[in-house]
């Protein structure tokens, strides 16, 4: 090779992003190229308006990124080994997504805050989102989203636990709030220790919660195990709810259409429930709350002292 063909492979190799290297070298590997990062922002720019798999070594960062485009995966490599602390992008999240679609598998999000007190995991802006084996931990919130009436979410095998808040002078925050979108399902996953506002919060035209838990023995001033301010259709089944001591609102378990009732609740579904008041507490309330006109599908569910199935309000 000529001195100046030496010299002309040296330049290049300087120039090449100093962000891409190989991947047993980066945390952040694109599966599709094998191409490491040293930052998860990085590795999501060159996947670009693409579809592509980011693999995350264990460790913990501090990083976050926003999604522009694409369908994303973002995948550790070890389930619970890759901790997002802290991290927070354009005020609003680890991950802020408003891209074509995403996935989340066996990530961990936790101190998250903002000024406005919606610090969140993931902030879904447009798009499906699919949520799998994730911790969202210490934070204000777990996962918030925009509207989006033609995309779903769904989350399973996760848990929510120490989020949300009700300080501060500001709206609360809850461990899942989901805007007007098409659906939201939440399966096998657990919530517990909030720190204020509902558990999950969904202004979806169509929510299932299934085969969840809710302990809120050691929530502190919280309020709903489930919320669904403008109604919706769908099914809460095969869940287990326990309500705790400290509540800024214990007079339901699940309510209904509180707010507006602008969406169906026809024929949602409550059936095959478990939920009691924490041992030691001496209240009655109510487990299901009503606000809307429409009639609910509810079935037959174990409720412990002091709770009456249904109250319409």
């Amino acid at each position: 090779m000529t001195r100046q063909a030496l010299a002309l492979t040296a330049l290049l190799a300087l120039a090449a992003p100093a962000a891409a290297q190989r991947a047993d070298e980066a945390p952040f590997t694109i599966e599709q190229t094998g191409r490491g990062y040293a930052h998860l922002a990085d590795a999501v720019a060159a996947i670009g308006d693409r579809a592509g798999t980011i693999r995350i070594a264990p460790g913990t960062y501090d990083d976050c990124a926003v999604q522009e485009g694409g369908t994303i995966a973002y995948v550790a490599a070890e389930p619970g080994t890759a901790i997002f602390d802290g991290g927070i992008c354009e005020d609003k999240a680890t991950l802020v997504l408003r891209g074509k679609g995403a996935r989340v598998d066996g990530l961990v999000f936790q101190n998250l805050q903002v000024e406005d007190g919606n610090g969140a995991g993931i902030r879904i802006e447009q798009g499906d989102l699919e949520v799998a084996n994730a911790l969202f931990r210490n934070s204000e919130q777990g996962i918030l989203s925009a509207d989006d009436a033609k995309s779903s979410i769904s989350v399973t095998r996760s848990t929510f636990s120490r989020l949300g808040r009700c300080d501060r002078d500001l709206d609360c925050a809850h461990s899942i709030y989901i805007g007007d979108y098409g659906s939201l399902t939440v399966t096998k996953s657990r919530f517990e220790k909030g720190n204020g506002g509902h558990y999950v919060k969904s202004r979806s035209r169509r929510t299932f919660v299934t085969d969840s838990t809710f302990d809120d023995t050691a929530g502190r001033a919280t309020n709903y195990m489930i919320d669904l301010p403008e109604g919706s259709t769908g099914a809460i089944t095969g869940n287990l709810f326990i309500q705790g001591r400290d509540k800024e609102n214990y007079s339901a378990f699940i309510a209904v259409a509180a707010e507006d009732g602008e969406h169906s609740s026809a024929g949602l579904r409550i059936d095959d429930n478990v939920a009691a008041i924490a041992p030691g507490v001496t209240r009655s309330t109510i487990f299901i709350a009503n606000w809307g006109k429409d009639r609910l599908a509810i079935g037959d569910n174990r409720l412990g002292d002091g709770l009456t199935l249904y109250e319409k309000r």
